[in-house]
């Protein structure tokens, strides 16, 4: 089957079990912002908003590790092999938090379910980079990403049904599920990148893959290790890695500050606890609409431009949450910061899909994400600085300028790229293809 015959119903297989993966990689990441205010009201636990705020960095410290591995493993080993490893790590993580009989037992759950939450996302991304069907990359990311808070808000929901009544542990024990789940279906029906299989020499098992799927048929190795690396600052590219690292940590320190402390935020902004909890599954919801909706404007625009925009409509967001509103009023201003928070992140993937080779596509996301993941560390870590001084409204002032930083850096992304990059067939992210 040519490549340019290629749609949405001939890789929908592989792109709903991206999607199947990354919901369990979004429940696991937020049942902690889910089950945060149980946790600090478990007294015998021991739990603190600063000692909360650590191991939610110790998560995104894990992930770190997670992300720069994987995305450097993964033309090596196989994106198979290196999705199902991580189910399982985070499952098992999940598992290790269930039963956890201390507040340091429980972080360390965490940080090893950041191994494999982290691990996953590059891999998927560019998975599904690889499979989805020409001028519709940012789409297919943006599809991908609504599984992530489809998840969010099962883990919130279960936060809600579970930890009043059961306790906050029934969450972590359903955060187990994946490994029994997801792993079988991906091992069976998964099929590995046919340029992963060019790599190591099964060169008729590569064409075959790339035939079924409409795929251009693989013509050179992907890089791997150093060779990938120094691959992010050649001429074409060096000044919009960093710019792209700058990005990524911003709209991280969003995505993670803000589903491990909105409830608390909204909480000390004088909501009670029962709506502070459900702002989180509002503001997911957004992020499921938001990603439809970018994924399409991106693909039109290009993800530059579009993740731009929404990173300042998310710093108008967030600022106008500096003071308690009335309910109704600060659920609509959630849900549209949920359309634009998370999006905007979202679209710094699109556009290092399309300034990155096809050969180093996965490695570039793995670092893209991977340094991304210190935004992740300091905006849990932020948050619980923020709280333990009872200054919810700094909190939301951060997360503004944050997003501005952020805008800012994704803009310059055009300005700093040559007019194409070796590898690719595209222009560059602010084409409008």
């Amino acid at each position: 089957m040519p490549s340019t015959d290629r749609t949405f119903r001939t890789v929908g297989p592989v792109l709903a079990l991206c999607w199947l993966a990354l919901f369990f990689d979004g429940m696991d990441a937020t049942s902690y912002g889910a089950t945060l205010p149980h946790l600090l009201s478990d007294e015998a636990f021991g739990f603190t908003p600063g000692l909360a705020g650590t191991i939610g960095s110790w998560t995104t410290f894990g992930m770190l590790l997670g992300a720069l591995t994987a995305g450097s493993l993964t033309d090596r080993l196989g994106r198979r092999r290196l999705v199902t490893v991580s189910v399982v790590v985070f499952s098992l993580g999940s598992a290790w938090c269930a039963l956890a009989p201390t507040a340091a037992a429980f972080g360390l759950g965490r940080f090893v379910s950041g191994l494999g939450l982290g691990g996953l996302t590059p891999v998927v991304l560019a998975i599904v980079a690889e499979f989805a069907p020409p001028g519709r990359v940012a789409l297919a990311t943006g599809l991908l990403m609504t599984s992530y808070h489809a998840g969010g808000m099962t883990a919130t929901g279960l936060g809600l049904a579970l930890a009043p009544e059961h306790g906050w542990r029934w969450v972590y024990w359903a955060g187990a599920l994946p490994a029994l789940i997801a792993v079988p279906l991906v091992r069976r029906r998964l099929p590995e990148s046919p340029g992963v299989l060019f790599a190591r020499g099964r060169t008729e098992q590569a064409y075959e893959v790339a035939d079924r799927y409409g795929l251009e048929r693989p013509v050179r190795k992907p890089r791997a290790g150093a060779s990938a690396i120094r691959s992010l600052f050649t001429r074409d590219v060096r000044l919009a890695t960093p710019l792209l690292w700058v990005a990524s940590f911003s709209g991280l320190l969003l995505v993670f500050g803000v589903s491990v402390w909105l409830p608390e935020l909204m909480r000390a902004s004088g909501y009670s606890l029962t709506s502070s909890v459900a702002f989180l599954m509002v503001i997911n919801a957004g992020g499921i609409v938001g990603m439809l909706i970018a994924g399409r404007a991106a693909d039109r625009f290009g993800p530059v431009k579009v993740s731009a925009l929404w990173f300042v409509l998310t710093a108008c967001g967030t600022f106008a949450l500096r003071d308690q509103l009335p309910l109704l009023l600060a659920y609509g201003i959630v849900f549209l910061t949920g359309i634009w928070l998370f999006s905007a992140q979202t679209m710094v993937y699109a556009a290092a899909t399309r300034v990155y080779g096809a050969d180093v596509r996965a490695t570039a996301l793995g670092w893209v994400t991977g340094i991304g993941r210190t935004g992740a560390i300091v905006g849990p870590a932020l948050g619980g600085m923020v709280l333990t001084e009872g200054n919810a409204g700094l909190g939301f002032t951060t997360y503004a300028v944050t997003a501005v930083l952020g805008a800012v850096a994704i803009s310059l992304v055009p300005t700093v790229t040559s007019a194409r990059v070796p590898g690719t067939a595209s222009k560059l992210p602010y084409a409008h293809t």
